[in-house]
């Protein structure tokens, strides 16, 4: 079996090699952000400080920055104390959320409140990325802890690969993101891992992100805290965006409970090849104006597929392979489920969106899960 989009090049990134010799992104992007090149052939710049390494990201020159060892930035912007509220229970699993622009009054009024909430300042806002860059990991080295990243308000053609973000305030919500994308285009997020987070592991704005391909990454959802107070991390990845066009292809979603993903506001959405496990909850939650084409995918143990309740866009779980075959010149391939709940839904009409894009290709379901438990995430790039 043959996955496209981690095919070997020139400046192949492997585990174990020394940084000396990782001086670029390895393989290409597929579907949406096909035409992503990040900082192209500009020669690698390696920091070795966390004032470095937001430097190098939100300078105005186009980057290849490579990780080498983790960037720690948890207590660099010192700790923020307010209050909050506890929408979900105080048992000791439970999330509590930080009152951020009156939250708890206007969405969660009848919460027990809590009065003083001590967090981590440097996780509420990630670092801000400009245009034209690649953020390279080293082998399994390249983590960033307590803050995520942000490309945002124009910022385009950014590639995120080998990188671990982690440890983001994940008692609280609105504690931060991991990785936020908004009024961007040409994005490429690739073998990257999310743990600990917040709030959002990745999330799609309301402005126009077109152009995003996330790709053979491990959503982590495991955790001591939850807004479902099981472990299981409700704030997966949101796709919200006014035009946004996103493939989603070869991810593994472990121990989510929600929103996993949530797609609403004219999201264009093709998920492909994806394994979700041990999902407590709901994994997809399709608003007005999210159009989504599933094939291909793997849900194991996971409760709702599909959020039945507030369902109101568009889905076609592809189990008519011919359907796709105008709008994807090919045919498309069936999901699979194992102690899981219903995922059928056949609006095609949305189909024609795809027409002229660059398609992901799709493998047959059975082939995904040791194909992605295998590869998705950091340290996995394959030669």
């Amino acid at each position: 079996m043959k996955f496209s989009g981690i095919t070997a090049s020139a400046t192949a990134l492997m585990v174990g090699v020394s940084s000396a010799a990782v001086t670029g992104v390895t393989g290409k992007p597929e579907g949406f952000a096909s035409s992503t090149t990040g900082g192209g052939d500009t020669a690698a710049v390696y920091p070795s400080t966390t004032d470095e390494l937001v430097s190098y990201l939100g300078d105005d020159s186009a980057r290849v920055i490579v990780l080498t060892k983790t960037f720690d930035f948890t207590g660099t912007e010192g700790t923020t104390t307010s209050t909050g509220c506890a929408p979900w229970g105080t048992g000791a699993g439970c999330q509590t959320a930080i009152d951020k622009d009156d939250w708890c009054e206007n969405y969660e009024p009848d919460a027990p409140s809590v009065s003083s909430i001590t967090y981590d300042a440097a996780g509420t806002l990630g670092i801000t990325v400009g245009s034209d860059k690649s953020l390279v990991g080293d082998g399994s080295s390249g983590i960033i802890k307590g803050k995520g990243l942000r490309i945002v308000n124009g910022a385009q053609n950014v590639i995120i690969q080998n990188v671990q973000i982690s440890d983001i305030n994940p008692e609280y919500v609105w504690g931060g993101d991991a990785i936020t994308l908004d009024g961007t285009d040409n994005v490429w997020i690739d073998h990257v891992t999310t743990s600990n987070i917040a709030r959002q592991h990745i999330v799609l704005g309301t402005e126009a992100s077109g152009n995003v391909t996330i790709s053979n990454s491990y959503i982590d959802g495991s955790g001591d805290y939850s807004a479902t107070c099981d472990g299981h991390q409700y704030w997966a990845l949101y796709f919200d965006g006014s035009d946004d066009q996103i493939t989603f292809k070869n991810n593994y979603i472990y121990q989510t409970s929600g929103r996993a993903p949530k797609v609403q506001s004219n999201t264009l959405l093709h998920a492909v090849n994806n394994y979700w496990n041990d999902n407590s909850g709901h994994a997809f939650e399709i608003g007005e104006g999210g159009y989504v084409l599933a094939e291909g995918n793997v849900f194991e143990n996971v409760e709702a597929p599909l959020e039945a309740s507030s369902f109101a866009g568009e889905l076609f779980t592809a189990d008519s392979g011919s359907a796709c075959s105008s709008a994807l010149r090919r045919s498309c391939e069936a999901n699979s489920l194992s102690d899981s709940g219903t995922f059928s839904e056949s609006d095609t009409d949305f189909l024609s969106k795809f027409s002229g894009a660059v398609i992901a290709t799709a493998s047959a379901a059975s082939e995904v899960k040791s194909y992605v438990t295998s590869n998705a995430g950091i340290g996995k790039l394959s030669q």
